[in-house]
Formats: C-alpha cells, sequence, structure tokens
C-alpha cells in the first residue's frame, strides 16, 4: 500500500489522518517566517529549511474531517472576550445569583483575612486598653460576623448540592457493591462532560443524543449511559476518547460528599456554640477542610474534563473559523491541538523543568581561579 493511501476501517469510513501541504504554501509561509541570510553556510541552509518544513507539517496537520482547534487569541482579545461572556451569563437568572454571591464571599472573606492579619488595629481598643485578643474588642466581634456569614455562605453550597451529591454516593454504591452496570451508566449520564464508559471509544462516531434512539448502527448498550439520550456528543475530531478509569469517578463523588460532612460539622461548632464556648481552632480547621476538599473534587473533574476536550475536540464559533481562514491567508500557522502549541516544544519545556528541579539544588557556585579564590578569601 503506497503510504499516502488512506486507511479504510470496518464500517467504511476514511480513519487516516490527512496533510495539507503544497509546495507553494509551504515555501510562501516559510518564507514569511523565516529569512536565510545569503552568506550562510550550505550546511546551516539545508538545517533551517528542514526543520522549517518539518514544522510547517505539524502545524498543517489535519483531522480525517478536517476539523481545527480553535485558535489561540491575544490576551486583549480573550480578556474582552471573558468580559461579554461574563455579562451574557449575569443576565441569566443563575448567572446573577452565582455572580452576587461570589462577590459576598470574596468580600466577606477579604474582611476576614484582613482582621486576622491585624490590619485594623483602631479595631484592638477595648475600655481604653489596647489588646487585639480581648473577646470583646471590635475586632474579635466582627470576625465572628464574618465567620457567621461565611458559613452561611458555604452551606448554600454545602446543603444545597446534598441531594445531587447523595445521589452520585447511592448509585457508586449500586456499583461497587451490587455491581449494577445500570447505575454506574447512570453515572456517566449525570458526569457526560468528563467521564467516559469501558467500550465508549468504540461506538460509531455519528452516534449522539439526537440520533441515537433512530440509529441502526450495532453497539454495545453497556458502553452508552442511561438514559441513551444523555451520551456525549459526536466528537468534532472524529476521534473517541479513552475510557475514564473508575477510581476517579470515586474520588470525585466521595470528596464531594466529603465536603458536606465537613460542612455540617463546622456548622455544629457555629450554631451549637457561642463565641465564648466555642475552641479557637475549630472555625480555621473545619473552613480550611471543607474547602480544600471541594477544591479537590472540583480540581480533579476540571482536568478531566480538559482531557476529554483535547482528544475529541470543541465546537467552533463563527469567530473561530473567521479567524483561521484569515490567518490562514496572512500565513500565520496554528498548532493543532486544544493548546495551540508545539507538543514537542512543550515536551522539552517540561524536560527541562524537571531536570532543573532535580539537580538545581545540587549546582553549587564554583570558585575556578586562583583570583576569586583569593577574593573570596579576603
Amino acid at each position: 500500500m503506497p503510504p499516502d493511501s488512506p486507511r479504510i476501517s470496518k464500517e467504511g469510513r476514511d480513519d487516516s489522518i490527512k496533510r495539507v501541504s503544497t509546495a507553494t504554501d509551504q515555501n510562501d509561509s516559510l518564507s514569511k517566517r523565516a529569512s536565510i541570510p545569503q552568506n550562510q553556510a550550505q550546511e546551516g541552509v539545508g538545517a533551517a529549511f528542514a526543520s522549517n518544513v518539518a514544522a510547517a507539517d505539524v502545524q498543517m496537520q489535519e483531522y480525517a474531517n478536517g476539523y481545527h482547534f480553535p485558535p489561540k487569541y491575544p490576551v486583549k482579545e480573550q480578556i474582552l472576550m471573558g468580559l461579554v461572556d461574563l455579562w451574557n451569563f449575569y443576565n441569566t437568572g443563575f448567572g446573577f445569583f452565582l455572580i452576587i454571591y461570589s462577590l459576598n464571599v470574596i468580600a466577606w472573606g477579604g474582611m476576614l483575612f484582613l482582621l486576622l492579619c491585624g490590619a485594623a488595629p483602631a479595631m484592638c481598643w477595648v475600655d481604653g486598653r489596647y489588646d487585639c485578643n480581648d473577646i470583646d474588642s471590635p475586632r474579635r466581634i466582627w470576625i465572628e460576623v464574618d465567620s457567621q456569614i461565611l458559613n452561611a455562605f458555604f452551606c448554600v453550597t454545602g446543603f444545597g448540592l446534598a441531594p445531587w451529591r447523595f445521589r452520585d454516593c447511592y448509585f457508586l454504591l449500586q456499583y461497587r457493591i451490587r455491581g449494577d452496570q445500570k447505575a454506574l451508566r447512570t453515572l456517566a449520564g449525570i458526569h457526560r462532560g468528563w467521564f467516559r464508559l469501558a467500550g465508549s471509544d468504540q461506538l460509531p462516531l455519528s452516534l449522539g443524543p439526537k440520533n441515537i434512539e433512530e440509529t441502526t448502527a450495532n453497539y454495545n448498550v453497556e458502553s452508552v449511559p442511561y438514559p441513551v439520550e444523555t451520551i456525549s456528543d459526536p466528537p468534532p475530531t472524529g476521534i473517541r476518547a479513552p475510557p475514564t478509569k473508575l477510581w476517579k469517578l470515586d474520588f470525585i463523588i466521595y470528596f464531594n460528599v466529603l465536603n458536606t460532612f465537613l460542612q455540617v460539622v463546622l456548622s455544629s461548632f457555629m450554631w451549637a456554640l457561642d463565641r465564648y464556648d466555642r475552641p479557637s481552632w475549630s472555625t480555621g480547621l473545619f473552613v480550611c477542610l471543607a474547602c480544600i476538599a471541594s477544591a479537590i473534587a472540583g480540581i480533579m473533574m476540571g482536568i478531566e474534563g480538559k482531557h476529554v476536550k483535547a482528544i475529541e475536540g470543541v465546537p467552533l464559533t463563527k469567530r473561530d473559523i473567521a479567524r483561521l481562514a484569515q490567518d490562514k491567508e496572512l500565513g500565520i500557522p496554528h498548532y493543532n491541538n486544544i493548546k495551540d502549541k508545539d507538543p514537542e516544544a512543550e515536551k522539552e519545556k517540561t524536560r527541562r523543568k524537571k531536570e532543573k528541579k532535580i539537580f538545581g539544588k545540587s549546582e553549587k557556585p564554583v570558585l575556578g581561579t586562583d583570583v576569586e579564590r583569593q577574593a573570596f578569601c579576603d
């Protein structure tokens, strides 16, 4: 089979990765990206040309269906686009509630931080005495007020999301204890944004929530979430993400439930005991533990969601399509990955960071010459 011939899968679709690369386009783009001095040695010219051709080949690599990831915009454009999206989100009912909630948490949390750091010494005077730790000082009173307000805000998420968290925990235990595959499929439908079942990467690429009930294609039902309408959308890249490791599902669900239990403990200390009888360590400890549990679950979910998007792709907006076409005419290259970066350069950067971290501490400056040693001794 010739090297450039397409590979045909059993289903009859083209699984090959097309490489769009013409001599004219490459020469034009290479001439815009790099100029070679005339007095450069022949070997240097050949090396520079070969490296630029290889870079162009990587940049112009495309998926079989012609998909290209969105381009990376300049920082100013990203900020403007973020502000527009934030305003549109704010104009929704849930967006308005979430933004007001977040601003209150930031404001009251910032005030509590400043009080704990002693940023308001004028609040330490009590009956003519300067004592910041006096329990009747304005500083300690406002610390209590802030703590109660923040605890109430944390209860909104800790208790408000409890029904959905315990629902997920119930389905997870049904699968872990009884081996109920339907319960696992239900969880896959709930967390369709980042969780993939075993065998889901072998499903037909055109299969999605809009056509799964009418499709005549054969597929394994155990690899599809329940109900079947919660299946993920067809991947824009034409490649489905591999199955997610089940321990990550356990990790996220258990830590979300742990956040709710820690919030119960914190609220018990805050509401059952007044500020005279409550242990001084209780508030800070359980606030910290509850925030850490919630953050760990959120970070893991975000990492897995980004991993899925890096493989399956993300839908392109009209702005993305227009920018890609414009940059192609101008000869501005874009790497066809979610970060729009050279993967080889990223690997090399990561490797250098690891080497620097491992060997950086052991490297010490050496006084090499006699003059340097003499100056050091003097």
